[in-house]
This record gives structure tokens, sequence and C-alpha cells, in this order.
């Protein structure tokens, strides 16, 4: 559940309209933007003010985007577009017939998993706006427990953390496979090697030993 204080609510809908004529896109990403996604809510505004926070930062705003879709699949080029080409820092919340997932953009975009709208979750944690960003992208962000437990970590040093360990899941999934396949005994012994390399590299990142 995304429960953000009532003063912080706006809910607007945005005319699509409005996106294509101030962002940059390419034909294509233009014509996936009309066929992809229904609607844009802008759902709620979070300042120093509204907040109550005494300290001003870097950041000014950042605002909740609710974006529901026409399909599940979507082009996620989209949301990086309208990130990169915002003044504010923005969440957004992804929205198909009763599934919901959490995107948000720092250097990169992050996703979360889809899940039934009744368990998402989001909250705000912080003294300020910039630490109330931090917390969020590590909310939506950081999926391993490990690295989400690493509180002694900078946020770039966690994400490089959780970049580096869906590589190598990715790696162990196919070398796994690999090995499974493979009839050759020497060859199947040096793919099994290579994958306990890759689960040692796992274990030393989520320990913080890496």
């Amino acid at each position: 559940m995304i429960d953000f204080p009532t003063r912080t609510m706006i809910h607007r809908r945005m005319p699509k309209e409005m996106f294509y004529k101030n962002l940059q896109l390419s034909p294509v990403l233009k014509a996936r933007f009309v066929s992809d996604i229904e609607r844009i809510v802008i759902e709620n505004s979070l300042t120093s003010k509204n907040l109550n926070l005494e300290k001003e930062t870097a950041i000014k705003e950042i605002l909740l985007l609710s974006i529901i879709l026409k399909k599940q699949v979507f082009d996620g080029r989209i949301l990086e577009a309208i990130a990169r080409q915002n003044a504010h820092k923005l969440i957004f919340r992804i929205a198909y017939e009763g599934q919901e997932q959490l995107a948000i953009y720092h250097g990169k975009l992050y996703r979360s998993a889809w899940l039934p709208e009744t368990d998402t979750n989001l909250t705000l944690a912080g003294n300020n706006l910039d630490d109330i960003w931090d917390d969020l992208v590590r909310q939506v962000a950081l999926h391993s427990a490990a690295v989400r437990q690493q509180t002694d970590q900078t946020l770039e040093r966690q994400l490089a953390c959780q970049d580096e360990i869906d590589r190598l899941s990715k790696l162990i999934k196919k070398t796994e496979a690999a090995a499974w396949k493979e009839q050759q005994p020497k060859k199947r012994f040096a793919l099994y090697t290579k994958l306990q390399a890759y689960k040692q590299q796992m274990e030393e990142i989520a320990h913080g030993k890496a």
C-alpha cells in the first residue's frame, strides 16, 4: 500500500498529449506511448513544505505518477524518457488489471516485481527530501534482502551490489541450463566449476565481502 500523507495528494489526470509535446521521443517510442499507456495521473507531490521538513535540499519536489497500462508488457524506455526530461524526481506506479509495479529512475530505470495492488508497499522515511528520495530508490531497486541490510553502505554502493547480483543470477541460470544439457564429462565439469565460482561471488557480495 502506498500511504503518503493526505496533504501531499493531487490526483490530477494529465493528458497524454502534454507529454508528446514536451518530450523528445523517437517515432517508435511515441507510437508505443499511444499503444501501451491508457492514462497518466499525478497522485502525490512531496515537498519540504507539505511534509513539514525544515531543511532545504537539492531536491525540491518528488512526484508519484500512476501509469495505467493498456497491456502489461510495455516499453520501459517510455518511463526513462519521462524521468530524464522532467525537472522533478519521479516515482512511477504502473498498474494493469489489479496488478502493480513500482519504477524509479536513478542513473537507470529500476523496476520492482509485479504484485497485486493490495500488496504494493511504499513508505516515506528521512529527515529531508534528499534522504527520502534515497530511501525510495532503495525500496524499489533493492530486491536482495542481504543488500538492503547493508545499511552502512552508500546508496550507490548498494545499487552496484544489486546490479552485480542480478548479473550473476543470469549467469548462474544460463550456466546451470548449459551444464544440464552438456553430455561431455570434461565440459560439464568445467561448467559446474564456473557455476560454483559465480555462486561464491554472489555470496561474497551479499555479505559485503566483495
